[in-house]
């Protein structure tokens, strides 16, 4: 008897018909004629299948037909397609930064000082005050404020790993790590008529230290035991800033300081510093290929007579989606002098003795101490575009100044890498760098995409003070935030 399936093949002449046949084979083999009782519809598609590769094989009109039959469907579900679109938006945020994919390997632990970690997630706990408009700071209190002589140390560090780099090549080809300066503020009339007066900078410095970085044990800045073993150590080893003539000594900056777009300032004296654009090429622009080079500058006022400034350079590279950290300046100062004393009164003048250490004898600042509750005093600076007039076209920036007050509570970060350590990490996890004398700067990208340029200066009295700066997905400077950041060391919180 031949088989029901061979018969079919047989008779049908093409695929439409095959189809149609195989179902009416598949109704008939419900009934009770012994002729289809091994025709069941189950065991035809099996037997189809098999039949139809080598009948597929044989003729070829059939296998065109067959082929089209055999295409796979495409993936339409909504779940894939969903979490496809949340990784490529994470992807597009990720870009902004040049340092993805790449590692950093540190061999040899010798300590447990931690040099970068990713950053630390900070959380509101009470609103105690909302957002208020504040009075705007007067220029002619923020330049009295600055102006005069400053001596301070300063030093570099990688913007990878956090460690001390040389800051200059010595006589004899060696490198040194740290460098004193000293400062002339001075407040000049403006050269154009819409400004009244403007700050005249001149920096100079003297490089030292062949050392490098000390590597202490032990977190916290208050170790008095260890640090007064490093100063006996180094007293010998480093000169005082006094003994150099600083009338001779090279220049470092010297630059001019006025109400342009993109300074954002306070009357203490503290003020953040960087451009107003950073170029974003669209999908027509011709300037895709260039990579501009920005210097973001913010400073820290402690006491009115202590300084911070920290430096970030950055590079902006594939039209501003990939960013590139090239180097991290911290200069710490301390105000000595009004701007119009003479360079020999100051500097024979024992009063006037820096009791500042070089960045390379102090210890780090490390997460634990900037973890817990804190109460946040907080003003933003916000920049009010408007779109008749260009930013470039007016001398000063019209800013919305608010601010506002609440309870934080910030948690340890992830992604510790220790000093000397051994590991391999993701530097895309890298935000925040934790160099000596109380200072974290970090340039992270957040997950909506904006820019955030940082700095904070921890002291051993739970004050930290923080100055960030952001940037939109546009290119666009959107604020700047001053905080003034002192941590909560009661057990239950105050009545309200």
């Amino acid at each position: 008897m031949q088989s029901p399936c061979v018969g079919a093949f047989e008779t049908f002449s093409s695929l439409s018909q095959s189809i149609n046949r195989l179902k009416l084979l598949g109704i008939h083999a419900k009934s009770s004629s012994p002729r289809r009782r091994y025709g069941s519809y189950p065991c035809i598609s099996c037997d189809c299948s098999d039949h139809r590769s080598k009948d597929v094989r044989t003729r070829g009109r059939r296998r065109g037909e067959f082929e089209m039959k055999a295409k796979g469907k495409e993936n339409v579900w909504s779940v894939d397609n969903e979490m496809a679109r949340v990784e490529k938006e994470k992807e597009r945020t990720r870009r902004r930064r040049s340092k993805e994919g790449k590692r950093v390997r540190i061999v040899n632990r010798n300590g447990d000082r931690v040099m970068v970690s990713a950053s630390m997630l900070t959380e509101v706990e009470t609103v105690l005050q909302t957002q208020e408009p504040v009075i705007l700071p007067e220029w002619n209190t923020f330049t009295s404020s600055v102006s005069g002589i400053w001596k301070g140390v300063g030093a570099v560090f990688s913007p990878i790993t956090a460690k001390m780099e040389p800051i200059d090549i010595g006589s004899r080809n060696e490198n040194l790590f740290d460098c004193y300066t000293v400062l002339h503020l001075d407040v000049v009339p403006s050269t154009s008529g819409t400004q009244k007066s403007q700050i005249q900078r001149k920096i100079n410095w003297v490089t030292l230290n062949t050392y490098g970085e000390i590597q202490q044990s032990g977190s916290g800045l208050g170790d008095k035991d260890k640090d007064a073993s490093i100063g006996k150590l180094n007293d010998h080893t480093f000169p005082k800033i006094d003994s150099f003539d600083f009338g001779s000594s090279d220049v470092m900056e010297e630059d001019v300081m006025g109400m342009k777009p993109g300074l954002v300032f306070f009357e203490d004296g503290s003020y953040s510093r960087g451009p107003m654009d950073i170029p974003i090429a669209g999908l027509d622009d011709s300037s895709y290929y260039l990579s501009p080079t920005f210097k973001f500058e913010q400073c820290l006022v402690k006491g009115c007579h202590n300084r911070l400034r920290v430096v970030h350079t950055v590079e902006f590279s594939d039209s501003g989606s990939d960013i590139q950290i090239m180097r991290v300046a911290a200069y710490e100062e301390k105000w000595v002098s009004p701007a119009n004393f003479s360079d020999s009164s100051l500097f024979h003048n024992s009063e006037t003795e820096l009791d500042l250490k070089p960045f390379s004898q102090r210890k780090r600042v490390q997460p634990s101490q900037l973890t817990g509750s804190w109460k946040v005093f907080e003003i933003s600076a916000t920049p009010v575009y408007n779109e008749e007039i260009s930013i470039r076209e007016i001398n000063s920036t019209p800013y919305v100044y608010l601010c506002m007050e609440n309870l934080k509570k910030r948690s340890s970060p992830e992604n510790l890498v220790y000093f000397g350590e051994e590991e391999m990490l993701d530097m895309q996890d890298v935000a925040v760098l934790w160099l000596p004398g109380g200072i974290t700067a970090y340039v992270d990208v957040k997950k909506d995409g904006i820019l955030c340029i940082g700095v904070g200066w921890y002291s051993d009295e739970g004050i930290n003070l923080v100055m960030e700066r952001d940037y939109g997905m546009d290119g666009k400077f959107k604020e700047v935030r001053w905080k003034t950041e002192m941590k909560r060391r009661w057990s239950n919180p105050p009545p309200m």
